[in-house]
C-alpha cells in the first residue's frame, strides 16, 4: 500500500516530504516530517495508535487505513474533540467499497422486514492479512446489525447462532479482497459482492482523503468526503 500511495500521490502532483517505517522512527522529529500537511498511515495494529499520537503531538493531520486497533477508537475521537486534531479513518479507502457500504446499508434496511431471509457474510483476503474478520468485513457487519433487528452480534461462522450474523473469513494466495453478503430463504438467495482487482482504488482514496482534510478539524470518515 505504501508504494501504491506514493505513486498515486506523485501522479496527483503532490510532494512526499518524508517516509517513515521501523528503520527511522526518529524522523518524526525531522524538519521534513514537520513540514507535512498530512500523514498517510498504513502500518500494523500494534504500532498504529502510537503513530497517531506522534502525529497529534506535532499537529499533523492523520489519514489512516490501518485496522485491528479499534478498541482505542473512542480515545482517538476524544483527542480530536478536546485537542482539535484532525483524523480521517476508513476501514477501506476504495470508492467502490464505500459505494458497496451504502448499498449494504440500504439492502439491510429493506431485509429487516423479511425475517424469512437469514443473512451471512463471506470474506477472502491474501495470506498476509493479519486481522480476521477484516476491518471492511466488520464495517459491513456493524451496518447490517444496525439495520436488522433480529441480528444482535456478529460471530465467526463456526460459532454462530440464530441471533448472530455469521462471518466466514478465508486467507489464501494473494487475493486483494472479496466481500460477499448473502440473504437466503427457502425459496432463493439474494447476494451482493465486491471484488477488488488491485490496490489502486485503495491508494487513490487515501490520497483523496489527504487532500480532503486540509483546513478541517475533528474525526472524519469516507461518509464525510463522499457526502453519503
Amino acid at each position: 500500500m505504501g508504494r501504491e500511495i506514493e505513486q498515486t500521490a506523485l501522479e496527483r502532483m503532490h510532494e512526499i516530504v518524508s517516509i517513515i517505517d521501523v528503520s527511522n522512527p526518529e524522523d518524526f522529529d525531522s524538519p521534513q516530517f514537520l513540514s507535512a500537511e498530512a500523514a498517510i498511515e498504513f502500518s500494523l495494529p500494534q504500532s498504529a495508535f502510537g503513530n497517531y499520537q506522534k502525529c497529534f503531538e506535532r499537529n499533523i493531520p492523520v489519514v489512516t487505513g490501518t485496522t485491528g486497533w479499534l478498541n482505542r477508537l473512542n480515545e482517538v475521537k476524544k483527542i480530536c474533540e478536546t485537542g482539535h486534531k484532525t483524523f480521517f479513518y476508513a476501514s477501506n479507502f476504495s470508492i467502490g467499497v464505500n459505494i458497496f457500504f451504502a448499498v449494504n446499508r440500504y439492502l439491510a434496511k429493506l431485509m429487516n422486514n423479511f425475517p424469512n431471509y437469514d443473512v451471512r457474510m463471506e470474506e477472502i483476503h491474501h495470506i498476509h492479512k493479519l486481522d480476521a474478520p477484516s476491518g471492511t468485513g466488520i464495517t459491513l457487519a456493524e451496518d447490517i446489525l444496525e439495520n436488522i433487528n433480529r441480528k444482535k452480534q456478529w460471530k465467526e461462522a463456526a460459532g454462530s447462532g440464530a441471533g448472530d450474523l455469521a462471518i466466514h473469513s478465508e486467507r489464501k494466495g494473494e487475493v486483494v479482497g472479496i466481500h460477499e453478503i448473502f440473504y437466503e430463504s427457502e425459496a432463493d438467495v439474494i447476494s451482493i459482492r465486491h471484488d477488488a482487482k488491485n490496490r489502486k482504488g485503495f491508494a487513490l482514496g487515501a490520497v483523496l482523503a489527504a487532500e480532503f482534510v486540509k483546513g478541517k478539524k475533528g474525526f472524519l470518515t469516507m461518509n464525510d468526503m463522499l457526502n453519503f
